[in-house]
């Protein structure tokens, strides 16, 4: 006897979260993915230092949920891992064009954060969409190998951050080099790179320094 896996289509459905109000006063949308064992909810607390009248925030779900201890009590989720990694990117991919276009932001100003592992979606949604936005930014997470300088492009009016903390445990001094090298590689005519004091963790002050310069 032989066992096989096999594939199946079939249409789901997932949460996002949004902070403030889409209106014509909005000057800005953010879409921010957030990091391993976050939900959504819990995420977006980090962007109310922003001014609610001029920005609208968008936290889209990671759809792999678990329970982060043995004691079943606090949930956390996960973009994709390695296991199936290409149908997850393409689910992850589906879904993030879902919010895009439920929030019809085709013609709105947008801000692109990913933080940690968030990083790899969005420039995965960047690059194999042809997502259009103001800013990129790129908070503690790792640039995925596999990019090249052809695949942005057509980001070339696209400003660039690259955030890290300088006490980050994940983040060793080697691995960090090979990210502002890589950043630079990828996005050569408008990077900035910000460095503040802390670990591997949301940095409010930056998000309010990107915000003062948009």
């Amino acid at each position: 006897m032989s066992s096989k896996e096999l594939q199946v289509n079939y249409e789901t459905t997932n949460t996002y979260s949004t902070l403030n109000t889409l209106n014509a006063d909005t000057e800005q949308v953010w879409i921010a993915c957030h990091g391993i064992a976050y939900l959504s909810r819990y995420f977006i607390k980090y962007f109310e230092v922003l001014d609610s009248d001029k920005n609208f925030v968008i936290a889209p779900q990671a759809p792999a949920k678990y329970y982060q201890t043995r004691a079943f009590k606090y949930v956390g989720a996960s973009w994709l891992t390695r296991e199936n990694k290409a149908i997850e990117i393409e689910n992850v991919l589906n879904y993030l064009d879902a919010v895009y276009e439920k929030e019809k932001l085709h013609h709105k100003k947008v801000i692109l954060l990913g933080y940690s592992q968030g990083v790899s979606m969005v420039m995965r949604w960047l690059q194999k969409r042809g997502i259009k936005c103001e800013r990129l930014i790129l908070h503690s997470g790792s640039i995925p190998d596999e990019f090249t300088a052809e695949d942005f492009v057509n980001n070339v009016k696209t400003k660039t951050h690259l955030v890290y903390g300088n006490k980050d445990q994940y983040i060793h001094s080697e691995k960090l080099q090979k990210q502002i090298d890589m950043a630079h590689k990828l996005f050569p005519d408008d990077l900035e790179i910000h460095e503040f004091n802390g670990k591997h963790e949301v940095s409010e002050e930056v998000l309010k320094e990107i915000e003062m310069s948009l």
